[in-house]
């Protein structure tokens, strides 16, 4: 399931899990279920982020 998800997609879902967990409206099992889903969600984009930092990082420079 995460391997599939970009970035931004990765985002949406922790945006989207994180207001369902603000609303408040969750049972104690459904906000943990809750929890859960974001941290995955948040190490997506963590990933997601250090891969792109690592390719701007190692980019050589141009010759001039």
């Amino acid at each position: 399931m995460t391997e599939e998800l970009t970035y931004e997609k990765a985002l949406e879902k922790l945006d989207e899990t994180l207001k369902l967990i603000e609303e408040g409206d969750l049972s104690l099992e459904d906000a943990l279920k809750a929890v859960d889903e974001a941290r995955i969600y948040l190490k997506v984009c963590s990933e997601r982020l250090e891969v792109a930092r690592h390719k701007i990082e190692i980019r050589p420079e141009p010759a001039e």
